[in-house]
């Protein structure tokens, strides 16, 4: 079954181009999404439309970018498809899983994806290293200092405060204080 997905990014624009094309390859069915932007990947059409798929129907798109407006946006989308042996099509690139060229053409995207994912984790650690070089603390603050856990650790000690007490007095979850405590901080 051809399953049609057409999405516009504002209220004031209409989905009937999109529909007359997905109509016209032979979509029975389509959902479809009125001022979402593609930056949102939570999109109730899309969504409802990857629901009503199973396995062995097709997906169709007017534009690739109706799908997802980013490349990993798109790849995590088609690698949903494929967990659920539905194939993809995308009228205007010509894109189709359901032939070689097209699975080929997918692999590449996906292949560019992942190569981009790499490249942002290999900056991300190298800009933290330089900055440890520089003598910067990275993580969170710590919650509280020496001085202050020492001091609740000598009133939960001398049964002058709970720790719920505690907790209050120092603006911080039970569960941090006594991480703070179980690591001897």
């Amino acid at each position: 079954m051809l399953i049609g997905y057409a999405r516009v990014s504002t209220d004031d624009q209409n989905v009937d181009l999109q529909t007359r094309a997905l109509k016209q390859c032979g979509c029975t069915r389509i959902f479809s999404d009125t001022g979402i932007s593609g930056i949102h990947m939570h999109r109730p059409g899309l969504e409802a439309a990857m629901e009503f798929a199973s396995e062995g129907d097709i997906i169709v798109v007017w534009r690739l970018d109706r799908l997802g407006r980013s490349l990993l946006g798109l790849v995590n989308m088609v690698t949903r498809l494929v967990e659920k042996k539905v194939e993809f099509r995308s009228l205007t690139e010509s894109i189709d899983t359901t032939s070689s060229t097209g699975k080929l053409c997918f692999h590449m995207i996906a292949a560019m994806a992942e190569f981009e994912r790499n490249l942002i984790s290999e900056r991300t650690k190298a800009g933290l290293s330089a900055a440890r070089l520089r003598g910067k603390r990275l993580g969170r603050p710590r919650a509280l200092s020496e001085q202050q856990i020492q001091m609740a650790l000598n009133d939960l000690a001398q049964n002058r405060k709970d720790i719920r007490t505690i907790c209050k007095e120092y603006n911080v979850s039970e569960r941090t204080f006594k991480r703070y405590v179980d690591l001897g901080c």
